[in-house]
């Protein structure tokens, strides 16, 4: 039973949401021959302040700072 985990930051619409597993999905079908009955995608989003990137937040990136 393939799990994919998806780690983002916050802030996509539930309908993009649904395309992502979707697409996930797929990707396991088509590279590694995986069953889409059994594929399973967790999507978990994190707040921007809890995302780092080049020694900053992604907030206060967004943010200018």
């Amino acid at each position: 039973m393939p799990l994919v985990i998806v780690k983002t930051v916050e802030g996509a619409t539930a309908q993009e949401k649904e395309l992502l597993i979707e697409k996930m999905t797929a990707v396991m079908k088509d590279v590694l021959g995986k069953n889409p009955e059994t594929t399973q995608v967790i999507i978990e989003e994190l707040p921007a302040e809890n995302w780092g990137l080049r020694g900053k937040s992604l907030a206060s990136i967004r943010a200018g700072k």
